[in-house]
Parts: C-alpha cells; structure tokens; sequence
C-alpha cells in the first residue's frame, strides 16, 4: 500500500513539530538542573558560614569558661589563703595558751612552795585558782565563739561556692539551649531554602 503525498506531507509535518519541540524540552531540563546547582551550591556556602559561626561561637564559649574557670582558681586561692591566715591565728593562739599554761604552772609551784611555808595564805591561794579558773573558763568561752565564728565564715564560702556553681550551671543551660535554637534556626531556614 503506497502513502499518498498528502499523507507523507502530514508525517513530515509531524515529525518536523515533534522535532521542535523536543529541543525546548531538553533545554527546559537543563535550565532546572543549573537553577538546582546553583541552589546546592548556595546552600553549602551558607552552611558552610553557618558552620564557621557555630565554631567561632564555640570558641567564645571555650574563651568564657576558661576566663570562668581563672576567676574560680583565684576565688579557691583566695580562699586558701584565708584558711593559711585561719590556721596561722590557730597556731598563735595555741602558743599563746601554751605560755599562759606555762605560766600559769609556774604560778601553781610558786603556790606550792607559799602553801608548805605559810598555812594562812592558803585562802588567797584558793581565791587565786578560782581566778585562775575563771580565766580558764573565759579563755574556753572565747575559743567556743571564735570557733563559730570560723564555722560561720566557713557557712558563707560553702554558700559563695554554690552560688557560683549555680551561675555556671544556668551559664551552661542558657549556652547550650542559645546552641540548640541557632541550630534549629539553621536547620529550618535551609529547609524552606
């Protein structure tokens, strides 16, 4: 069966419009994967600014928490010295009380050698321990409430720590929910990218 000329005519005219459109289709596609590279490469430059941020904000954190942990160590040092100035006033009062116990043994022989000597100054030697027992008694009087007062002091650095160790602890939440939401924001602005 020969094709008539109309019939060639109109495949020529088919193909001729198949033809034409199928450039237009190819370049349309072509023009979808460039717009899509050039959209990834947008991308990995803006993550890769996000990422230069998230280290330089990480590096600002490590900055704070070592300064934080500088004024910590000369906040214990300070506190040590305290304590060597605690134990010093320890030490003094020890010798002081070992002098006055020198003396006051000194003051019980010289008693002694009175009592073998003389039995009427026995009374005053009497009147003397008692006064010697009084100052005994104030001198425990005295180390009770200089021991609290030490005990107070020491209340009132175990409170400066824990308030310290609070403030870093709220620091901490705050930088690493501040991390977690600038992340979150990265994340959802890349998405609707």
């Amino acid at each position: 069966m020969a094709l008539a000329q109309e019939d060639i005519d109109q495949i020529q005219s088919l193909i001729k419009k198949v033809l034409a459109e199928t450039p237009a289709a190819a370049n349309a596609n072509v023009r979808y994967e460039l717009d899509l590279r050039e959209r990834t490469i947008r991308v990995e430059e803006e993550l890769k600014h996000q990422r230069e941020l998230m280290v330089e904000g990480f590096k600002q954190m490590d900055r704070r928490i070592d300064q934080t942990q500088i004024e910590m160590n000369k906040r214990f040092e300070h506190v040590d010295k305290r304590f060597e100035q605690v134990d010093k006033r320890i030490d003094q009062m020890q010798l002081e009380m070992n002098k006055r116990f020198e003396q006051v043994d000194k003051r019980f022989e010289q008693m002694e050698k009175r009592l073998e000597q003389v039995d009427k100054r026995l009374e005053q030697v009497e009147k003397r321990l008692e006064q010697v027992d009084k100052r005994i008694d104030q001198m425990q009087l005295e180390m009770n409430k200089r021991f609290e007062q030490m005990e107070k002091r020491f209340d009132q650095a175990d409170k400066r720590f824990e308030q310290l160790t609070s403030r870093i602890d709220h620091f901490m939440a705050w930088s690493f929910a501040t991390t977690l939401t600038v992340g979150g924001l990265i994340v959802a602005a890349i998405k609707f990218l």
